[in-house]
C-alpha cells in the first residue's frame, strides 16, 4: 500500500492551486492532503520548520511539490533526514536555481519573490538524502520566464529544463505542459502516480527521459 500524499503549492499560490492534481491522484486511489504556507511573506524560513513539524507528527507519507513547493519539501528533508518520507515528486521545480527569479530581481521586482528569493535564486545542493526524488518537467515554453527572456525554448516557460536536473535524482521525465499547466496535466498526474508507486516514471510516447 502506498503512503498518503501531501501536496505543496508554489509561490504566489494557495492550497486550492494544487486541487486539480489532488483530484486526479485521489481518482487513482491515493489518499491526498495539502500543505499551505506563506510563500512570499513567510518563505522557507517559516514554511520549512512548519513542514518538518507536520511530518514529525505523521506516519509515513509521500510529498509532491509544484515549483517552489518541491524546493521546500527537499529543504525540509535535507535539514532533517529522518523524517518519514520515502518518495518525493517535484513538478517543474528549479532545483538548481531559477533564471526567472534572477531576471525579476535584476528588473527591480525582487520584492515579488519575498522571503523565498534566496531559495529560488540559489537552488539546492546535489541530492544525497534517503528519499527517492523524481522530477517532472514541462516542455511548453509559455510563461513569465519566456516573457522576460530568462529561459529559452527548452523550458516550461518559467523554468528551464537544465534548472530541473539536480544530481542525485532517482528519475526525471518531461511532459507536454507549461509551468502552470503541470498541476492540470493528466500526463503529469499519471507520471506522479507511477513514481509514487514504483519509484520511476513510465517511458512511452507521452513522456521522455531527460
Amino acid at each position: 500500500m502506498t503512503p498518503p500524499v501531501l501536496l505543496l503549492h508554489g509561490i504566489w499560490n494557495a492550497r486550492a492551486w494544487v486541487g486539480p492534481l489532488a483530484w486526479r491522484l485521489r481518482a487513482r486511489g491515493f489518499s491526498v492532503d495539502t500543505f499551505g504556507y506563506s510563500s512570499v511573506f513567510g518563505g522557507p524560513d517559516v514554511a520549512v520548520p512548519q513542514l518538518m513539524k507536520r511530518l514529525q507528527d505523521s506516519g509515513p507519507v509521500a510529498l509532491v511539490g509544484h515549483s517552489l513547493g518541491g524546493l521546500v519539501a527537499l529543504e525540509a528533508l535535507r535539514r532533517q533526514p529522518d523524517l518519514p518520507v520515502s518518495r518525493v515528486v517535484c513538478l517543474g521545480s528549479p532545483l538548481r536555481g531559477s533564471g526567472t527569479a534572477r531576471s525579476l530581481a535584476e528588473h527591480g521586482w525582487s520584492l515579488a519573490l519575498g522571503r523565498s528569493s534566496e531559495l529560488l535564486l540559489d537552488g539546492l545542493p546535489a541530492w544525497e538524502g534517503s528519499a527517492q526524488v523524481g522530477l517532472i518537467a514541462g516542455s511548453v515554453p509559455h510563461g513569465l520566464g519566456s516573457l522576460l527572456g530568462a529561459c529559452g525554448d527548452a523550458s516550461d516557460g518559467t523554468v528551464a529544463l537544465d534548472e530541473t536536473r539536480l544530481p542525485g535524482l532517482a528519475d526525471h521525465c518531461v511532459v507536454a505542459a507549461s509551468h502552470s499547466g503541470l498541476v492540470f496535466s493528466p500526463d503529469a498526474a499519471r507520471q506522479t502516480a507511477a513514481f509514487l508507486r514504483d519509484g520511476c516514471f513510465r517511458r512511452d510516447r507521452t513522456a521522455r527521459a531527460a
